[in-house]
């Protein structure tokens, strides 16, 4: 009965409804584009495509991201990824070119500077990926049309506006996702990248399911073995809600001070500090960097390439999952040292006559929240590192690929991320207009009351 009341009383608030009505429906624009397919191919010849991405596991993450247009040779099969991956650089440059820091301290105009740069840069590496996509695409297609002799050649007109209409549909989810975030509910990048993780899951929970089955050819373990699965995948994400919502609380106390006949101050309270202050973000990052080897070679015709190629295209090997879990453990301080400012906080505690007890103000305040962050950020990266190659592990336990996906890594920590943000969004709205929230008890976002930030 609570959840049916907070359902009517989510419709009743006019601006909270027509935000998730926009969602819904640019969600709806999104995945209607999964499956246009680029022009002059035959959609009867795309099952070579979709065997080709079975087997690779970096192709089905690719396939996942891209909400499973990739396999459908469809306009939008590059997906989000390449503004990803420009984002990444961007902010790389603003950590060594003082031009750029000067940019990211210029407030609303340096950023809209910041923004305008990572389009073209997005724009630049569509020109790499789109004509990339597009040889594998005919050398699998070719191979499915081998047997009838109608091999498919394309000249270097047609890869020219396939690769711009690939690149405009890149560029279009993008757009999307800009006006979830002004008009709709929750970062509009991050849920589109859910929405294309989500689509995948019934498919995949369903092949497992049927896998299990007994008499089903190369069964281990039947339906024992699936319930067990289950189990620990409610496990792992329990954990990893626990990874985003643990905090550490940092106590701030504020001297009294009397304005006429009010006192005002002489409260604790307290700063949230989070583990993962990063959130999602390096889990994005490195699977982005983790992509561009399979970009450089070309997407090979096998999926596997040779040397380098070779080993950074296995996502089961040793040397991919520990480059992953080291870009991760990098990305969080990284990106961490971006969004949390000690310097910006103890500025801010200073001029509210707020100080940590038994903490001189100033360049002491400051060493002192740099160094929990660090000490809360080095286990809270590794735990996000060892979630993140879960996958590997389960797929070697038998697990299939599809469902092993979903077991960790990547599309877990995305949807438990992303869904946490979007519920916390919601749940303001209705704290706004006086209605009980989401939760029996506390708030979503860390269940801390009394924060001072």
């Amino acid at each position: 009965m609570r959840f049916i009341q907070t359902i009517k009383n989510i419709w009743t608030i006019e601006e909270l409804r027509k935000r998730i009505l926009v969602t819904l429906m640019l969600v709806l624009v999104y995945r209607l584009g999964c499956y246009v397919v680029l022009p002059g191919i035959n959609p009867a010849h795309l099952m070579a495509l979709e065997k080709f991405t079975e087997s690779s596991g970096l192709m089905q993450l690719l396939n996942m991201f891209s909400g499973g247009a990739f396999s459908n040779a469809s306009i939008f099969a590059l997906g989000i990824m390449p503004y990803i991956t420009a984002s990444i650089v961007i902010q790389l440059l603003g950590m060594i070119l003082p031009s750029f820091q000067k940019m990211q301290r210029e407030g609303e105009s340096g950023r809209q500077k910041l923004n305008q740069y990572t389009r073209y840069l997005t724009v630049l590496i569509l020109v790499i990926q789109g004509p990339a996509y597009l040889v594998n695409l005919q050398h699998q297609l070719n191979a499915a049309a081998s047997s009838t002799g109608a091999i498919i050649e394309m000249s270097a007109w047609t890869m020219a506006y396939l690769t711009v209409i690939l690149a405009a549909g890149s560029m279009f989810i993008m757009w999307l996702g800009e006006r979830i975030t002004d008009r709709g509910i929750g970062n509009g990048i991050s849920f589109i990248i859910l929405v294309g993780i989500i689509a995948r899951l019934p498919q995949a929970l369903s092949l497992e399911f049927v896998s299990r089955l007994p008499g089903t050819a190369g069964t281990q373990g039947g339906l024992i073995m699936f319930v067990i699965e289950l189990i620990l995948l409610f496990a792992v994400t329990v954990g990893a809600v626990l990874l985003v919502q643990g905090t550490r609380k940092v106590p701030v106390q504020y001297a009294k001070r009397v304005v006429g006949n009010r006192q005002y101050g002489g409260a604790r309270q307290y700063i949230p500090l989070k583990v993962n202050a990063a959130g999602v973000m390096p889990i994005i990052f490195a699977q982005a960097i983790m992509f561009i080897p399979l970009s450089l070679s070309g997407f090979s015709a096998d999926g596997s390439g040779s040397g380098f190629f070779a080993t950074f295209s296995n996502v089961n090997g040793f040397w991919y999952n520990a480059v992953y879990f080291l870009l991760i453990v990098v990305f969080t301080y990284f990106y961490t040292a971006i969004t949390v400012r000690p310097t910006q906080m103890a500025e801010d505690m200073k001029r509210n006559n707020g100080f940590i007890p038994g903490v001189k103000p100033g360049k002491a305040t400051v060493d002192y929240l740099d160094s929990i962050m660090s000490r809360i950020t080095l286990p809270g990266s590794i735990f996000l590192g060892i979630v993140a190659v879960m996958p590997a592990f389960a797929r070697l336990f038998g697990v299939s690929q599809n469902f092993a996906q979903f077991f960790g890594g990547t599309s877990l920590l995305i949807l438990v991320g992303v869904v946490l943000d979007t519920l916390t969004q919601v749940e303001s709205h209705l704290m706004m207009h006086h209605y009980d929230g989401l939760m029996k008890e506390g708030k979503i976002k860390g269940r801390t009351t009394g924060s001072a930030y």
